[in-house]
């Protein structure tokens, strides 16, 4: 087994447990660990730092081990998936033995020769590289002619292989005589159908056409009776009007579909469209055709001589980015055959993943869209406010987020338009956007101001209204969305409103969103996102405020991740921001006051646990007093309780154990009085716990930090998870049970 069956087997895992197929960044992370390359190393290879890449790993190896049942690990993904996909072939072949057992074949009824019996298609040749990963789709073909459907409208967005399909199908079907008329390309130039069926008769059938329609579709129909024959109707969709109707120059065309999906005839008649036929009184099957699965495309790659094996992050971002498009597919590998020398890794350093990059799909969809602008207007508008959205965490959209973006429009009408006219993929509920589709809107959304700001600001609306408390990592991300949509239109100010926007989470605490998610393990991207705003703030004096709660959450991010000189400067810069506005108020608002001296209360607190780590106690000391002196019996209070818990370990560090002691117990008493089940002072119960580790009580410290642990396995919060574990760690070593100490 090799590292691509490894991904598609991952990706199917996480798909059907979270709706979500893998980022680029997870897909690269799993071909790395499968070569056994450390977490520096992948860091380097896909442009992240290395606390970023170590934070979605964690959640990765999280999300297979609940859809696995068993504990996943970097060191043991490669050899658990090499025997859990072993063991999914092996449930296949079972499936198949039972669902297709074998039978006597004098069990087999024997088949009515009155009934008309349509062609399955015989074995084709070798397939061609434009003809690659549609064997499924031909035996759908073939099931659909068999179970009598006379009409199948193959339908897709360009350039999905429609037309292909459907000339593979009769040219290596048995039939006697095949059929093909292409509409034209503009409404305008539509030929008459009575000139069709009469070349159809002369050319083909080798009979005269009537001198009127009646007569010639009578003679056809005939012919269709006797003769096993396939037709091939491409590229319907200009003979269709906004509603999915013929327009009144193709209103004839409906006697001829009508006369074909009789049962009585002996064909098959496949149209291709990327519009929906919603014709009353003509029976048609719409088969909607699935894109190429990343299989297909390299298999076509490697028919071009092209090498893939060196650059599979690179054809898998393409894969994504063209949404598996068969065009797209063979356009790729003739441009980077003949204008990179097959150089794959060449072609990707001149245009990198941007869907626009190949300028024949471009106009394809370009002329897609130009067609529902003249058709309907509303769908246009909806297409284009829906190109705002972002499609990469979140990468379908619920119908409530679309319909939030219709305002005026009727919604679910222009819905139906874009389904129909394959502009909008929909699936179990859920919404996205082609990435070439997506990108040709969002162009022409940004060329209006008004427009793009309204559809932005509508979308982050809906994103922080749709999240009332973050009960996983899925919600914060849901909630984070409204963040990009306000930096998309640089309204930098109520982007900094999300990041600090304050809601329950899953440890019953009431935090900014920022906070929240640092805890569940997003810490780089909290970062970055954070220093963003600073610098766009910096200069805006009605924002201080905001920036130093900010600065309060970056300096603890960057305690997180040992860039302690830095959390240190963040806090002590918090500080002297809220002590300036607590001195100057003169009679500040209760509210506000409350909000400004928690803010430099916290900070302070955090100040001591860094100096905690750089082992200045003293310094250590001195700020957790402060902030006892500050919040003990004010509403501040429960910061007097944590600082206490950090003074009890901050002493038992400097060996005063007639001072630490009372305190720990004293802290332990208080912490038994409040609910266990939150897990909402699981970082000072593990503090707790190394008080009275480091006092020489294992047996209580070994239950305080399984206490903390639960709470941190239960929350996904990895900080007081990690800490716990050292802390059992430290405890089994000093028992001398190093096997427990190293695993």
């Amino acid at each position: 087994m090799g590292i691509d069956s490894a991904i598609e087997y991952t990706d199917s895992l996480l798909y059907e447990k979270t709706g979500q197929h893998l980022s680029d960044l997870q897909c690269c992370i799993l071909q790395q660990v499968w070569g056994g390359k450390t977490y520096r190393a992948i860091a380097a290879v896909a442009g992240y730092s290395e606390g970023h890449v170590k934070d979605v790993a964690s959640q990765l190896w999280r999300l297979l081990s609940e859809a696995l049942g068993e504990r996943i690990t970097k060191g043991n993904y490669r050899s658990r998936l090499v025997y859990w996909l072993k063991r999914a072939k092996r449930k296949v072949v079972n499936v198949a033995e039972e669902a297709w057992p074998r039978v006597n074949p004098a069990s087999i009824p024997q088949i009515d020769q009155s009934t008309p019996m349509l062609p399955a298609i015989s074995d084709p040749p070798a397939v061609a590289p434009h003809f690659i990963g549609r064997n499924s789709a031909l035996e759908r073909l073939n099931l659909l002619s068999r179970q009598n459907h006379k009409i199948i409208v193959i339908q897709g967005e360009g350039g999905l292989g429609k037309t292909t399909l459907a000339q593979h199908y009769l040219r290596w079907g048995t039939f006697d005589v095949v059929l093909e008329w292409r509409i034209a390309q503009e409404t305008s130039s539509l030929t008459a159908v009575e000139h069709i069926i009469d070349e159809w008769l002369r050319q083909d059938l080798n009979d005269e056409p009537g001198q009127d329609l009646s007569i010639s579709l009578s003679r056809l129909s005939r012919h269709l009776k006797q003769k096993q024959i396939g037709i091939l109707i491409d590229n319907l969709e200009p003979a269709l009007d906004s509603n999915g109707q013929f327009v009144v120059e193709a209103r004839c065309y409906i006697e001829l579909l009508k006369l074909l999906s009789d049962f009585s005839i002996n064909s098959v008649t496949l149209i291709t469209s990327r519009d929906r036929l919603c014709e009353p009184g003509i029976r048609a099957y719409h088969y909607r055709l699935p894109r190429l699965t990343l299989a297909d495309w390299q298999q076509c790659f490697q028919s071009h001589q092209l090498c893939v094996f060196q650059a599979q992050a690179i054809l898998q971002c393409l894969h994504r980015t063209y949404g598996g498009n068969a065009k797209a597919m063979e356009i790729l590998c003739s441009t980077i055959q003949t204008d990179f020398n097959g150089d794959l890794d060449a072609y990707w350093q001149a245009y990198g993943a941007n869907p626009l990059a190949e300028i024949d799909l471009k106009n394809l969809v370009i002329s897609q869209i130009d067609r529902l602008q003249c058709l309907d207007p509303i769908a246009y508008q909806l297409l284009c406010r829906l190109s705002c959205y972002r499609y990469q965490t979140i990468a379908k959209l619920s119908l409530s987020a679309v319909l939030a973006q219709c305002h005026d429009l009727d919604g679910q009408r222009a819905i139906s338009s874009l389904r129909n006219r394959s502009l909008l993929e929909v699936e179990n509920g859920e919404s996205w956007l082609h990435p070439v589709i997506r990108a040709v809107s969002i162009e022409r959304l940004r060329q209006n101001d008004s427009l793009w700001d309204k559809a932005n600001q509508t979308a982050a609306r809906y994103w922080t209204d749709s999240v009332d408390s973050l009960t996983s990592l899925a919600d914060a991300q849901q909630a984070l969305e409204a963040y990009y949509h306000y930096a998309a239109i640089g309204d930098f100010q109520a982007a900094s409103q999300v990041l600090l926007r304050s809601r329950h989470n899953q440890w019953k605490q009431f935090l900014p969103l920022a906070s929240s998610l640092y805890r569940m393990g997003f810490v780089y991207p909290v970062s970055i996102l954070i220093v963003e705003v600073l610098n766009r703030l910096e200069a805006e004096p009605e924002s201080l405020l905001q920036l130093s709660e900010l600065r309060n959450i970056l300096g603890d991010i960057y305690w997180i991740t040992g860039e302690i000189s830095q959390a240190i400067a963040c806090q002590e810069t918090a500080i002297a921001t809220t002590q300036h506005h607590l001195s100057t108020f003169k009679a500040p608002d209760p509210l506000n006051h409350y909000y400004l001296q928690m803010l430099n209360i916290d900070s302070r607190l955090s100040l001591g646990l860094y100096a905690v780590d750089l082992w200045e106690l003293e310094q250590a000391e001195t700020a957790f007093r402060s902030v006892i002196n500050l919040g003990q019996d004010t509403p501040h209070h429960a910061w007097a309780e944590k600082a206490t818990v950090a003074l009890a370990l901050t002493y038992a560090y400097q060996h005063k154990q007639q001072c630490a002691y009372p305190l720990a117990e004293h802290c332990l008493a208080i912490f038994a009085d409040r609910s266990p089940k939150s897990g909402r002072l699981a970082y000072f119960i593990q503090l707790l716990g190394q008080t009275f580790g480091q006092l020489g009580h294992h047996q209580r410290a070994e239950t305080l930090y399984q206490q903390a642990l639960t709470f941190a396995e239960a929350g996904h919060y990895l900080q007081v998870k990690a800490k716990a574990l050292t802390g059992l760690a430290m405890i089994a070593r000093q028992r001398n049970q190093l096997d427990v100490a190293l695993d």
